[in-house]
């Protein structure tokens, strides 16, 4: 699979400099934390789940979680785990070509090791799993019982722990329990894929829910944990995790208190005003800022519940010719000595030491979502994914 693979070649031809890489489930694990990009979650109780994760495929989704924790009934648990293990034999079945990477959401580390017994054959498209409420306490059984259904499956698996316990988000546990989770991580860290925010349940501490009008990063007490997350869990010198960010949960916006937050200036040609319409009246434009908040602050990728969402994530993505270009000259062998040069656009300095980490980060994106042209855009990239 690939990001933008579900738009024509001729397409990707006229909108890329350079194309995203094809991955797969034996991709290189670096590799495939950067490609995550919209990790759609579908509840595992859906009756018609494997034609729901062929159709998703088909649009441009590479990454799933299929959910038995928060987004089905507790009484619910034994029949999405039957459901799930008949979907993905009929899955398997199928022989697509093309399916995302699926990943499942638990509740307890027995689960783990039950169902990838149950799956069968069928665990070869399992990616791995992903366990809530992470901590080193309850998260360390988690990560003992995958590598345990790894030895036995003889299937690599990965895990991708959700960060959104309360002991991280309160201010007198943070650094303890961040700490732990630091010591779990890194005891497994060839089986962490990611890690994963759970904002929503950071919220729910508060009795807080943001509007579509803000992001994460409006929520001072939220944007102070994600802040602290990174600081421990994200750093470029070789000991950090992809770190992914937080789930949006707007569909379409009915009124609208504050002014859009989408730049009129990008959308000014053609149906592009058109564009710009539609993605307000869906609440998409506080969608576009979180995710550039969450690209500044150091996170790649985001928790999706929408499909509607999956293509802005990708679209933003997509690194620029101008990113590209000066990642490109600071990483060039004969700079391996530093100094300052200045941007092939003119327009800022590069310092090759310190821009060093950020350089290779974007040559990683730049591998797995593809470099745009020069004179091509997210509203580009946005309006050539939309299927007509």
């Amino acid at each position: 699979m690939r990001h933008f693979g579900h738009i024509a070649p001729e397409v990707r031809q006229r909108l890329f400099h350079q194309e995203p890489c094809e991955f797969g489930t034996d991709s290189p694990a670096r590799v495939l934390s950067a490609a995550l990009g919209a990790t759609l979650y579908s509840p595992a109780t859906r009756p018609r789940l494997a034609d729901d994760v062929v159709k998703q495929a088909g649009l441009g989704v590479v990454s799933m979680v299929l959910c038995l924790e928060d987004s089905i009934d507790d009484a619910d648990v034994v029949a999405g785990e039957e459901n799930l293990v008949r979907q993905f034999a009929e899955l398997d079945g199928r022989h697509a070509a093309e399916l995302p990477l699926l990943f499942v959401r638990v509740r307890t580390p027995e689960q783990i090791p039950d169902l990838v017994q149950r799956l069968g054959a069928s665990v070869r498209l399992l990616s791995g799993f992903v366990m809530p409420k992470f901590t080193e306490e309850r998260g360390i059984p988690f990560l003992e019982a995958l590598a345990s259904a790894e030895a036995a499956s003889g299937h690599r698996l990965f895990a991708m722990p959700v960060l959104e316990s309360p002991e991280l988000l309160y201010r007198e546990s943070r650094v303890e329990t961040l700490e732990g989770i630091a010591r779990a991580v890194d005891k497994y860290r060839d089986r962490v894929l990611a890690l994963r925010l759970g904002v929503t349940d950071f919220c729910s501490s508060y009795g807080l829910r943001r509007a579509p009008d803000m992001t994460a990063y409006d929520v001072h007490v939220v944007a102070s944990v994600i802040s602290d997350v990174v600081n421990l869990l994200g750093r470029a010198d070789g000991t950090g995790f992809t770190v992914t960010g937080p789930v949006w949960e707007y569909f379409r916006v009915p009124e609208r208190m504050f002014k859009p937050m989408l730049r009129t200036s990008p959308f000014l040609e053609g149906q592009a005003v058109e564009l710009r319409e539609k993605l307000i009246e869906h609440a998409m434009d506080g969608l576009l800022r979180e995710i550039s908040l969450d690209q500044a602050n150091g996170l790649l990728g985001k928790t999706c519940i929408h499909p509607s969402h999956v293509l802005p994530v990708h679209a933003l993505s997509v690194v620029s010719h101008e990113e590209f270009g000066d990642a490109a000259d600071i990483l060039r062998p004969e700079r391996g000595g530093g100094g300052v040069l200045r941007s092939a656009y003119t327009n800022k300095m590069n310092e090759v030491k310190p821009h060093r980490a950020w350089a290779e980060r974007t040559m990683l994106r730049a591998e797995v979502f593809g470099v745009a042209r020069e004179d091509v855009s997210f509203v580009d990239l946005l309006a050539a994914g939309i299927p007509g």
